[in-house]
């Protein structure tokens, strides 16, 4: 009988300490996962900031070759009504 309450006290020690150990990967797990929550945050906040510096910087481009074609139309124009004046 006595054998039977030393196990039994042994498997509970056993039990208590196994269990102890899963609940500590659980909670370093837990904090993983907030870490990488946070990380993943900052990543999405980082990407829109790149995401709307590249269409501005895009947009003043395009605005920049729009106003070169116009001036290179504005300067063949000029160049067909010299050549057709000098005819």
């Amino acid at each position: 009988m006595e054998n039977i309450n030393n196990i039994t006290v042994l498997f509970g020690t056993l039990i208590t300490l196994l269990l102890s150990v899963v609940a500590y990967f659980i909670k370093q797990l837990h904090s993983d996962f907030k870490s990488m929550e946070k990380d993943l945050i900052e990543v999405k906040t980082m990407a829109l900031i790149i995401k709307t510096e590249f269409k501005s910087g895009n947009d003043l481009l395009n605005q920049k070759v729009e106003y070169l074609e116009k001036r290179v139309q504005h300067i063949e124009l000029i160049i067909l009504k010299n050549q057709e004046y000098e005819k």
